[in-house]
């Protein structure tokens, strides 16, 4: 049985590593336009951004669905269900605190 405090404590875990793997990408992004990689004409330009999207698909779900899912499946619904609702909670608060930062940043 999963208490209150464990599962606050993995979801703000899930919610940050989920942030921070997002950091990672869009890092790879920005500096990967700088170092103009990526800026050939090949057939593995859009190969390589679909890869990625799956990829990244396959982790953010992992972080975000991974440990609920294991709990519904062992009968503990309840530990679930609130183990998912404050992931996304924190994961909103962060996706928040970062549009708050862009647009101050931005003006």
């Amino acid at each position: 049985m999963y208490e209150m405090k464990k599962i606050w404590g993995r979801a703000l875990f899930d919610a940050v590593a989920t942030a921070l793997y997002i950091v990672a990408v869009g890092s790879f992004f920005y500096y990967g336009t700088l170092l103009k990689i990526g800026r050939v004409n090949t057939f593995f330009a859009p190969i390589a951004m679909l890869l990625l999207l799956v990829f990244s698909a396959s982790i953010t779900g992992f972080l975000i669905f991974g440990k609920p899912a294991q709990l519904y499946v062992d009968g503990q619904k309840k530990e679930a269900l609130s183990l998912f609702t404050y992931t996304l909670v924190f994961f909103s608060i962060i996706t928040l605190l970062v549009i708050i930062i862009l647009i101050a940043f931005t003006r």
